[in-house]
């Protein structure tokens, strides 16, 4: 469902803001340093609970403010009003939705399925494995509802093998224990992480196939232990060089998304240009997945549209945006650069973001 209000108090240099948004497309201009991204990253907090920018939230709080206060209301019958607050002086996150306090972050997540790409969408390619899963992990949570159980069970199990292996003396027996349970949500979590990757693979092969013929690109799952052992038996084998390591260093918390063209690892390969269309056919293919698997559409963030694409491929971007009727905001310095990107007589909401302050000025 798309946000038809937003509302921002306290958050970095923007002053408190009311918008209503388009349900398709809203174009975003001003300076560098206006403010534009800080709308983005207001949206990404109300949906996802954290920021893009910084990985304590109080940091996004303005100099001038004690809290940073956000609020959205999803369309629909009834609306679905979000809010998120954060204290300055306090490390919990406050999180309603529908006038109920929301105690776990998946709530807001499954409520506003976002996707985001800016300039560290990059590390889907040249980063490490961690961005990766995420990006894996947030369409199998969103297609497959077992998921989230599955994860945490895993990463419970994880956590006291992990600590077992830095105790002074190995409990053999707590560590068969954990062991068991580690291996059997593992398998869980890989059949679902596998069999979403069937499902997203011809989506994504498509949706690059119009944006940047790449037939030398092979996208591959990668479980995080060798497909042709068992894990219980890796783990049992591994236990004196993992308590030397201090951590399990096999498993699916090592799962990785492998990218390459020619055999070569995709950053090796690529332009600029070329990794900036192949992270967007990712995006662009996650959220064609989850409406043609659930029905609902996801909400995109697009940071400086214009950066590394040419004109031709900004408007087959824009073109793919505009086939999927979903509800977009996308930033540039550049106004006229927004709006050549999309076909006459596009819907669209426009604003303006100057020293702190957004106005709407066309549509």
């Amino acid at each position: 469902m798309p946000l038809d209000r937003l509302s921002f108090q306290g958050l970095r240099n923007l002053a408190p803001l009311e918008m209503r948004p388009s349900a398709t497309v809203n174009l975003i201009s001003g300076d560098n340093g206006s403010g534009k991204t800080s709308l983005l990253e207001g949206i990404h907090i109300l949906g996802m609970g954290r920021s893009f920018r910084t990985q304590q939230l109080k940091h996004a709080i303005h100099h001038d403010h004690d809290s940073v206060t956000l609020h959205g209301r999803l369309m629909g019958d009834p609306p679905v009003p979000l809010g998120v607050r954060r204290h300055r002086q306090q490390a919990e996150l406050e999180m309603r939705m529908a006038g109920e306090r929301v105690g776990r972050v998946a709530r807001l997540v499954e409520a506003l399925p976002l996707q985001l790409i800016n300039p560290d969408a990059f590390r889907l390619l040249e980063g490490s494995p961690a961005a990766r899963r995420e990006f894996l992990d947030w369409g199998v949570f969103h297609v497959k509802h077992d998921f989230l159980e599955a994860w945490r069970r895993m990463r419970r199990a994880l956590k006291h093998r992990n600590a077992l292996l830095r105790h002074d003396r190995m409990d053999d027996q707590s560590m068969t224990v954990w062991e068991r349970e580690l291996v059997h949500w593992s398998e869980r979590l890989d059949a679902l992480r596998s069999a979403y990757m069937a499902d997203f693979l011809p989506v994504f092969e498509a949706t690059l196939a119009e944006l940047l013929p790449l037939p030398g690109l092979v996208l591959r799952y990668h479980r995080g232990w060798d497909r042709q052992r068992d894990l219980a038996e890796l783990l049992a084998q591994g236990r004196l060089t993992d308590r030397q390591m201090g951590f399990t260093q096999q498993g699916p918390q090592r799962a990785d998304l492998r990218i390459r063209v020619d055999r070569r690892p995709a950053v090796e390969v690529l332009s600029r240009g070329q990794q900036k269309l192949v992270v967007s056919a990712l995006k662009l293919a996650q959220g064609r997945l989850l409406e043609q698997c659930t029905g609902r559409t996801c909400v995109y963030l697009i940071d400086d549209l214009p950066a590394e694409l040419d004109a031709a491929h900004r408007r087959l971007f824009c073109h793919w945006l505009a086939r999927m009727q979903c509800q977009v905001f996308i930033t540039s310095v550049d106004a006229e650069a927004l709006v050549e990107a999309w076909q006459p007589g596009t819907a669209m909401a426009m604003f303006h973001v100057k020293q702190g302050r957004l106005t709407a000025h066309g549509t």
